[in-house]
């Protein structure tokens, strides 16, 4: 069955990095890869058994000997055992709503499947489930299921309902197109001063997203858009409704540079004058 005009038609498929909102509203969120992970996971395990070491030459100083004995001893090694395994994840991912010392070495955070935060029961079943399938096999357990898995959920995830999240993107400079060839001689003698600023967003909007667009819906609004500012345009010339708009778009914008930058000389002409104290007036 063909899709309505202007709607994407949807595959039986669903892209496993999209996120329905509660306002079904649909984000482009990206997992963290299995490498990334896997090293995350090794920061932390690092830190962890690091962590231990130190509470076992404590507990091993003649000060600890003096006042406990042999089975308070191994009471607390159990007790620093269990902290280091499953109490230190837990609190750390709690406190700092998904994120340890190796998430945030490599980026990522873990959150629930519907993308809110975790809570006590999340990150408890998270480091319950690690002491088997990170402490008790070095992580084979954990890099089992998630090579098997789209998210790279470990067991831990796929119990409390989690994954991990990359929140470290790369920063996006939008491009800044010229005129288009066919439409240079045009625009040197265009006059698009009469287009609104209103209109004059929205054809920018449009043709920022507008690959984001099925061909129909494209045609569609660059053809509505085009007869709503072919009336504040002079001379109009003809041929394609985006490139129209794209040359409209691009001659705007180089004009009101062009008088921005002319307004911006006359205020550094003026600045001395305007800066300047008046005759045999102190400079205090």
């Amino acid at each position: 069955m063909a899709s309505p005009e202007g709607t994407t038609p949807v595959d039986s498929a669903t892209d496993l990095d999209e996120l329905i909102t509660g306002e079904a509203v649909a984000l482009n969120v990206r997992p963290t890869g299995y490498v990334l992970r896997a090293a995350g996971a090794a920061i932390d395990l690092v830190a962890y058994i690091v962590l231990f070491i130190l509470i076992m030459l404590a507990l091993s100083s003649e000060f600890f000997r003096f006042l406990l004995d042999d089975a308070l001893l191994q009471a607390g090694i159990v007790v620093a055992l269990a902290t280091c395994m499953v109490v230190v994840p837990t609190t750390v991912e709690l406190l700092s709503r998904g994120r340890s010392l190796g998430k945030l070495a490599v980026g990522a955070r873990i959150v629930r499947d519907d993308g809110g935060a975790i809570g006590f029961r999340h990150a408890f079943i998270r480091a319950l489930t690690g002491v088997l399938e990170i402490f008790g096999t070095l992580g084979g357990l954990a890099t089992l299921i998630a090579l098997f898995n789209s998210k790279a959920k470990r067991l831990g995830d796929l119990i409390a309902g989690t994954y991990s999240q990359h929140e470290r993107m790369s920063r996006y400079t939008p491009p800044v197109f010229g005129v288009p060839l066919e439409l240079v001689e045009w625009s040197r003698t265009a006059d698009v001063a009469r287009l609104p600023d209103a209109l004059a967003r929205r054809i920018s909007q449009f043709l920022a997203s507008a690959g984001g667009f099925t061909p129909q819906s494209r045609a569609a609004v660059s053809r509505e858009l085009a007869m709503e500012a072919s009336p504040l345009v002079s001379p109009l010339p003809g041929g394609d409704p985006e490139l129209f708009l794209a040359a409209v778009t691009a001659v705007r914008r180089d004009r009101e540079f062009v008088a921005l930058q002319g307004e911006k000389r006359l205020v550094d002409n003026l600045a001395p004058v305007l800066d300047r104290l008046p005759r045999d007036f102190p400079d205090r």
